[in-house]
């Protein structure tokens, strides 16, 4: 199985229960999981990376990826396998579900790297969304909040997903 790395920024919590997660349904050693406030942006050791946010307030990204993006942008992501994960809230902030993941996407995805992991909105519930690309979600969205009973299912579905993709 090819090397995966998980970059995940989290202000509650959320955010890194959902990476933790993940890793471990993918077996990805601890010592590949990063929190992005500090982690570095060299991508070398691995064929696949994973980019997790929370969104925070109107849209905005998580903290810590506010000053992590800007080394995204620096970074060589050619030919790697990419997957965007993130939380957000789609009751109260249904006009921003997950905007933090669709501005992680905009950096990534002309960066030379094959993007994987979109997912169907289907059985989501929201109004609006940057992360809502050419008719899927760019990545994984949860809403821990307001639907904690299907983030299980949602991450175990997802990296079944994944796995045909790596």
């Amino acid at each position: 199985m090819s090397k995966i790395g998980i970059y995940y920024g989290s202000t509650t919590g959320n955010t890194q229960d959902v990476a933790d997660a993940i890793a471990k349904k993918l077996g990805v050693e601890k010592a590949d999981l990063h929190d992005v406030a500090k982690a570095k942006a060299d991508y070398s050791a691995y064929d696949v990376v994973l980019f997790g946010t929370s969104t925070m307030g109107l849209g905005d990204l998580q903290d810590d990826w506010e000053y992590y993006i800007d080394k995204v942008k620096g970074a060589d992501l050619a030919g790697k396998k990419v997957a965007l994960f993130g939380c957000g809230d789609s009751s109260s902030y249904s006009d921003t579900f997950c905007d933090g993941v669709g501005k992680v996407y905009d950096v990534v995805k002309d960066k030379g790297c094959r993007l994987i992991g979109k997912v169907s909105a289907d059985g989501y519930t929201y109004d609006s969304s940057e992360a809502y690309v050419d008719g899927q979600f760019v990545g994984l969205l949860i809403d821990n909040d307001n639907e904690p009973d299907l983030t299980d299912e949602r991450i175990s579905a997802w990296v079944e997903e994944l796995k045909k993709e790596i």
